[in-house]
């Protein structure tokens, strides 16, 4: 069940590197118009993202799973690393569950999200509970979960840029 996260992940993320910089170039116009709040230096961060930078970007957090997979593995599903990556994963499919239905249709990430990042996520925990070893998940856990996800994406387009030689905004 532990690699089953990088499993669960790897298809998750192979959708987001087919489909990822080439939506946001073709949807980037209507995305400005429909949320004006959002400021011009983001979307212009999202813009520069290419598809070789993105690839190296998703392999950078490719490790940090596997890594967490890893710990997963050794402590029989204890690890707080591995429980907490298995969460930021459940919910960061939830996140995009939320930008599909904010644009009212696909956005990488959002058909592999239901299909298989949420299933796999719950099924998951529902191991660890019956295994006894899930640690309890506060609200407060959820939002540091999200926050990590987070750091570790922003970690991994500034690697992926440093690899690329793409210019930092």
């Amino acid at each position: 069940m532990t690699y089953g996260l990088l499993a669960a992940w790897a298809l998750h993320d192979a959708e987001e590197v087919v489909f990822g910089p080439r939506w946001v170039r073709e949807h980037l116009p209507e995305l400005r118009e429909r949320f004006p709040e959002v400021s011009e230096r983001v979307w212009r961060v999202m813009e520069g993202v290419d598809e070789r930078e993105f690839a190296v970007a998703v392999g950078a957090v490719g490790a940090v799973v596997a890594a967490a997979a890893v710990a997963g593995h050794r402590s029989g599903g204890r690890s707080a690393f591995f429980q907490a990556a298995l969460n930021g994963f459940g919910l960061h499919g939830l996140v995009h569950l939320a930008q599909a239905a904010a644009v009212r249709g696909y956005t990488p990430g959002s058909a592999t999200s239901p299909l298989v990042v949420v299933p796999f996520t719950l099924w998951a925990r529902g191991r660890l509970r019956r295994a006894g070893v899930l640690r309890p998940t506060r609200a407060k856990d959820a939002v540091a979960g999200l926050a990590v996800a987070a750091g570790v994406t922003l970690a991994a387009h500034a690697v992926a840029r440093k690899v690329t030689g793409t210019p930092t905004f």
